[in-house]
């Protein structure tokens, strides 16, 4: 359904170096940066058919974050999920609600962790327990 995500950033150098080590985690290898004809910095990961991106705004306004939007990441494993979680906030994000593991519900067990990037973006670890 979705060909890539990207985010904005106000720092791009400092975003950029905390979401190679968070995607780290999940098998991706460094964001590939490129500079678009206006000038402005990106940088893509790209990994398992996805693509993860971030970028300097080019209309030159702050970077926002979208209030009650999430961005998921699909992990591997219950260990991938808290290993993504801690990556995070070792590089300077924030945790929020619940610390990462289990929950139950309506679409049965999920391994879940919350996170907020360097931005304020809410981002989401999620792996589908068996």
């Amino acid at each position: 359904m979705f060909s890539h995500i990207m985010l904005g950033t106000s720092d791009f150098d400092r975003a950029k170096a905390f979401y190679d080590s968070v995607l780290a985690t999940l098998g991706a290898g460094p964001g590939m940066i490129n500079v678009a004809p206006t000038g402005h910095r990106r940088a893509f990961w790209m990994h398992n058919g996805g693509m993860f991106s971030i970028s300097e705004p080019i209309n030159n306004q702050p970077a926002t974050c979208s209030n009650g939007s999430t961005i998921g990441f699909a992990c591997d494993s219950l260990e991938q999920v808290q290993a993504f979680h801690d990556a995070a906030v070792a590089a300077g994000g924030k945790s929020i609600e619940d610390p990462p593991g289990p929950r139950t519900g309506a679409m049965g067990t999920l391994n879940l962790g919350y996170v907020l990037d360097l931005d304020g973006h809410k981002l989401c670890m999620l792996h589908r327990a068996g």
